[in-house]
């Protein structure tokens, strides 16, 4: 896995700490700093997503993805899948996430929460490699609701 960050503040850009990442599979996203009202020239414009917000973005990607594949392997018929992630970080650098929650709504046809709360838990403990990552520094709890399609 690949990807390249370039810096395009020095490019006379909007924002003195914008990001572009370029992902080995070709694709692209921006990221750019909080603005710093005491230094404005280092901080962002809160034109994209924070690197610390694409992180827990990508955790929750990472177990979303293995919810509905473990649900569509158990032949269950699952429409829907959510999953909120609220953080805190420490107070001193490096500002690590020290507890993550992360909510799944889970909708499906007759869906059994017992089947959820498996898929979450194998996510969790086995498979979401970014779960597994953060739960080093970080405690993370897991909920779920589950939907009626």
């Amino acid at each position: 896995m690949e990807c390249t960050v370039n810096w395009t503040g020095a490019l006379a850009t909007r924002s003195n700490m914008g990001f572009l990442a370029e992902t080995g599979s070709g694709h692209t996203l921006m990221m750019d700093g909080a603005p710093d009202a005491a230094k404005p020239d280092n901080g962002g414009q809160n034109l994209a997503p924070r690197p610390m917000e694409l992180l827990l973005a990508g955790a929750g990607g990472c177990t979303a993805y293995d919810v509905v594949l473990i649900l569509k392997r158990g032949r269950h018929d699952v429409r829907g899948c959510s999953v909120k992630l609220s953080a805190d970080r420490a107070e001193t650098d490096p500002k690590v996430f020290t507890t993550i929650n992360m909510h799944f709504t889970v909708t499906g046809k007759a869906l059994p929460a017992a089947a959820v709360e498996r898929a979450i838990a194998m996510s969790h403990d086995k498979y979401c490699s970014a779960s597994v990552m953060l739960g080093k520094t970080a405690a993370i709890t897991t909920s779920f609701e589950v939907l009626e399609a």
